[in-house]
């Protein structure tokens, strides 16, 4: 976790649970590897994706790892409105990844008749939510919204076997339209198969309909995807499966990246 954000515990609500999407936007996500090339991450909610239209993602989960597998800090990072940005140098060649990681609890509960809500780590569920909690919902959240960049050739990115997640067979930052891409989805490091995912282009608000696609993973979780156009494209999925809390109900694991597609 970034340690200039250790101080909140703020958790972005799962991808099912919201209306507003979450997405991360590179400046660049394929860079030649020369000295000093720097990377900066635009992280936002909004329904038109990657516009800037409704607030800021919070980036308390926020993790940049290298093409080594280190964890890097962010050389700098605001909070805006409606988008936060963060950036930071790429001192390696290789595949960087951005990612938003979120592992916690969403709770609802009623005080005097008023609604009251809390979203943290289920080790603060205790001193956060009152034990007489009237009318006590609780439900378990594991969300991951991630980018990547390759400055000169791509690396080999190894998942983290929690959650929600992609294998990405086809390597993110060597789509190319008109090819097909192999992705493999996997949940706690095992393949998901026939979860549903949806991809979109990006820029929606500029033509007629979305031209989303809806597709559903087969046996090994895996999904082949056929690039209709070159541009950004955001892909989600997510999936509800038995709580680990004890109060928890469910738990909800969602998986959120943006990627580029080239002409």
């Amino acid at each position: 976790m970034c340690k200039a954000l250790a101080i909140a515990h703020l958790l972005a609500l799962p991808l099912l649970a919201q209306a507003h999407r979450s997405f991360l936007v590179p400046s660049s996500t394929v860079l030649s590897p020369t000295a000093h090339q720097w990377v900066s991450i635009d992280a936002a909610r909004g329904n038109d994706l990657f516009f800037f239209n409704h607030n800021a993602l919070p980036l308390e989960g926020l993790q940049i790892i290298s093409p080594a597998g280190a964890a890097v800090e962010p050389a700098k990072l605001e909070r805006f409105r409606y988008k936060a940005v963060f950036e930071w140098q790429l001192t390696a060649p290789g595949t960087w990844r951005a990612a938003v990681v979120n592992d916690g609890l969403r709770v609802q509960w009623q005080d005097n008749g008023q609604p009251k809500r809390w979203n943290g780590p289920a080790a603060d569920f205790a001193q956060s939510v009152p034990a007489n909690a009237e009318n006590l919902s609780v439900n378990e959240v594991a969300s991951r919204v991630e980018t990547f960049v390759t400055m000169g050739k791509p690396s080999p990115l190894t998942p983290s076997g929690k959650g929600l997640e992609v294998r990405y067979d086809t390597h993110p930052n060597d789509l190319v339209k008109g090819e097909p891409a192999t992705l493999t989805f996997l949940q706690d490091g095992q393949p998901a198969p026939k979860l549903k995912v949806s991809i979109h282009p990006g820029a929606a608000r500029y033509r007629d309909g979305t031209q989303q696609m809806n597709l559903v993973t087969d046996e090994q979780g895996r999904l082949q995807i056929h690039w209709p156009s070159a541009g950004l494209y955001w892909i989600s999925a997510a999936t509800k499966v038995a709580a680990t809390f004890p109060q928890a109900k469910q738990k909800t694991l969602s998986y959120a990246a943006t990627l580029e597609v080239l002409p």
